[in-house]
């Protein structure tokens, strides 16, 4: 992906990052309201979730803990590290949630195996295709509604069916 060099183009590290958080949380069936790399005093980006229905069987708590730590998974696949400063918001949030399920003995553990797991999720073609189309959008506009972080997962997960 080429970089944009108009002079409105915004952060590609952190259009990837967002849009990780995002394509995990349509993958995993999360509502998305809406992604922006509009930076604020607190964050360099966001993606907000619309209140989605919960299932009985859903195991929301690792649900949350995989799309955390999916945007700096999806930074990672750019980078070639794991951007923890620029993380630590998510980071902060996925211990937390952790901690409720494994404890302190097994956090360490448990959060590397959830890393693998989102990693895992965004090496699939079409997730990973839907990152980017998101990531180029973001980069492009600097925020996206829902509607079009979904459209955007829809036409990658049908291309990638396609191949």
């Amino acid at each position: 992906m080429m970089e944009s060099t108009a002079e409105n183009s915004f952060d590609r590290v952190t259009a990837f990052h967002e849009a990780g958080h995002a394509v995990i949380a349509l993958a995993l069936e999360r509502p998305v309201s809406g992604v922006s790399v509009l930076p604020n005093r607190e964050r360099l980006g966001v993606c907000k979730f619309d209140k989605g229905v919960q299932r009985p069987s859903d195991d929301w708590i690792e649900r949350e803990i995989l799309i955390a730590l999916a945007g700096m998974a999806a930074e990672a696949q750019i980078t070639g590290r794991y951007g923890v400063e620029g993380a630590a918001h998510d980071l902060r949030y996925v211990r937390k949630l952790a901690m409720q399920r494994v404890g302190e003995r097994q956090l360490d553990k448990f959060v590397r195996r959830m890393l693998s797991k989102v990693e895992n999720l965004l090496a699939d073609t079409g997730n990973w295709r839907a990152v980017e189309l998101i990531a180029a959008e973001l980069v492009k506009l600097g925020t996206i509604s829902g509607r079009a972080a979904k459209h955007f997962y829809t036409q990658a997960q049908a291309a990638a069916d396609s191949d």
